[in-house]
């Protein structure tokens, strides 16, 4: 392996021991992959870490935007080689980050498209109603209700464990980025949802695994015991809820682009819409800084303008 390899190997192990999320340790292993690859052309090995210069960075964006990438991606490709570059310059193998040196591409200021309450409303509430029919509709419903009425990332959602539900003070413990934890209240139809397909549904029908795995099988499971399970047995991954997410969108609304996330931007911008303070929806999102927060202030001035737009005389 290359000194380069190496290094990057490096990097991400050293992410993974800082708890960084295991979406962005992916991210950033592609994107580092393919840096590797770009500067590893047929039969050549690539320069070591001290041969990268400003140039060749900006040789590297050239190419990047050739391909036609969406701006956000390649602003993460750069933060990746960033953050490489400052891991190189903290172990000294490196005096300076040159990732620093080149300029961050400007991400277009769009607005994210948000669901209506109505519409969020509509698509939560026909989940579990028996159309279409599904082997698990009451675990379904759960995981709506939690992601528009507590906000949560789908990461969040699948990393809950059944010791982090607070049912009858209705909170829930979620682990966010950097495994920075935070507690979020829990809204009466969303605990109303939890309650039953923890109760009503028991440890058969919702939770398949508990009576449908091998009792081995059962036994090697460790005692934190995950909320939601997949068909297996198993935890529920981010890809699983995107996946169930996805369907019910598709059947009940027609729309295969909402995602998990959909509902998050929907929970934002329903409770700044409705008076709740930005700094009180900041610590329910579990953002570090407010200016992540704002973009929501954003899409309410979008509703407001349209608002204004269709039925004010002097539009």
């Amino acid at each position: 392996m290359s000194e380069l390899g190496s290094r990057i190997e490096g990097y991400l192990a050293e992410l993974a021991r800082r708890g960084v999320s295991e979406h962005t340790v992916r991210a950033y292993a592609a994107d580092l992959a393919q840096f590797l690859e770009y500067l590893s052309p047929p039969e050549t090995t690539p320069p070591d870490p001290q041969a990268i210069d400003v140039l060749t960075l900006r040789e590297w964006l050239v190419g990047l935007y050739e391909r036609k990438l969406a701006t956000v991606t390649i602003r993460r490709k750069l933060a990746a080689v960033r953050g490489l570059f400052g891991f190189l310059r903290r172990e000294g193998v490196v005096k300076t980050n040159v990732g620093r040196m080149v300029r961050t591409p400007k991400a277009p200021k769009t607005a994210p498209e948000v669901m209506t309450p109505g519409q969020a409303n509509a698509l939560v509430d026909g989940v579990g109603s028996g159309k279409p029919e599904r082997p698990f509709p009451l675990r379904d419903r759960a995981i709506f209700e939690l992601l528009y009425g507590c906000g949560v990332r789908v990461s969040e959602l699948a990393g809950i464990d059944l010791g982090d539900i607070d049912r009858s003070e209705r909170w829930l413990r979620v682990r966010g980025k950097g495994r920075k934890e935070r507690q979020v209240p829990m809204p009466g139809k969303a605990a109303e949802a939890l309650e039953r397909y923890l109760c009503e549904a028991g440890e058969a029908g919702s939770r398949p695994a508990l009576h449908s795995a091998p009792a081995a099988q059962a036994a090697a499971r460790p005692p934190r015991a995950a909320l939601f399970l997949n068909h297996r047995g198993e935890r529920l991954t981010d890809r699983g809820i995107r996946g169930i997410v996805k369907f019910y969108a598709t059947c009940l609304s027609g729309d295969p682009t909402i995602h998990p996330h959909s509902f998050r931007h929907a929970y934002a911008t329903h409770l700044l819409a409705a008076g709740a303070d930005l700094r009180a929806i900041q610590e329910l999102l579990g953002h570090a800084r407010l200016s992540t927060t704002q973009k929501y202030t954003q899409v309410a001035l979008t509703d407001l303008m349209a608002v204004y737009d269709k039925a004010h005389p002097k539009a």
